[in-house]
């Protein structure tokens, strides 16, 4: 699937869901990937959890190459974008190329007017040449806190750098605030919104009409293993979210 393909996709009134795979190596995540496009789901992102980005690079290269139509995006685990791009890049380049980019930290500061390190990154990113979609972690898990007055905020400057802002509950596994992810909602207006911690086919009904793409782990993964997609867990998401509907 290429981008301008997923982005209509990000416009449709129903969510979509891509599974996010914590990578252990290339057999395990082509097992994964294999449930993932099993269960009819348009993509999924690959994230170096237990493991450097160097070492995630050749692993990445094998699975491009067992499935080179796979929509995929990356997260070069705690890297931002001005690390990132400039290595999709040269990954593209070598014919080697991932259609999204999904960093922890965007480095947006909703207490400055000007964005310095938002600005560089959106410089590197069009240096890169890289041409996939970035989505960019704002008042996101395990980065420095944000007050909740002023998320709204932290949206509106985000929306400029990122191609789909990204936000999360206070931890991974951990649900978001609903008011938390209505705020960003009513702050962005049309933009593209993508929630990334604690989803479950249990809890999903409550952001249907709020977000626009689920990027989802621990929810459908099997009781007690952080690697492996339980497909009941996940084809259990997917009813929940076609039931509850989209955005009004």
């Amino acid at each position: 699937m290429s981008c301008s393909s997923f982005e209509q996709l990000l416009k449709s009134p129903e969510p979509i869901v891509t599974p996010v795979i914590h990578v252990l190596n290339v057999a395990q995540a082509l097992a994964n990937l294999d449930l993932v496009t099993a269960a009819g789901c348009p993509g999924a992102f690959l994230i170096n959890h237990d493991f450097p980005m160097e070492a995630f690079l050749p692993i990445l290269k094998e699975v491009r190459a067992a499935r080179p139509s796979l929509w995929l995006g990356v997260n070069f685990l705690a890297q931002p974008g001005s690390v990132a791009f400039p290595v999709l890049g040269a990954l593209a380049q070598a014919g080697c190329e991932f259609q999204a980019y999904w960093a922890d930290d965007a480095r947006i500061d909703e207490r400055e007017t000007v964005q310095h390190e938002a600005e560089e990154i959106a410089r590197i990113r069009a240096e890169s040449g890289w041409p996939g979609l970035y989505f960019g972690g704002v008042a996101f898990k395990k980065q420095r806190p944000v007050v909740a007055e002023r998320y709204a905020e932290s949206a509106r400057k985000a929306a400029p750098f990122i191609d789909v802002v990204t936000t999360s509950g206070i931890a991974t596994g951990h649900e978001a605030d609903v008011g938390k992810v209505r705020t960003f909602r009513d702050a962005l207006g049309s933009a593209p919104l993508a929630l990334a911690s604690g989803i479950t086919p249990e809890n999903v009904h409550r952001y249907c009409g709020l977000v626009d793409c689920f990027l989802v782990a621990t929810g459908i993964n099997r009781d007690g293993d952080f690697y492996t997609i339980d497909p009941a867990r996940l084809d259990a998401l997917l009813v929940a979210i076609r039931t509850h509907g989209g955005r009004a």
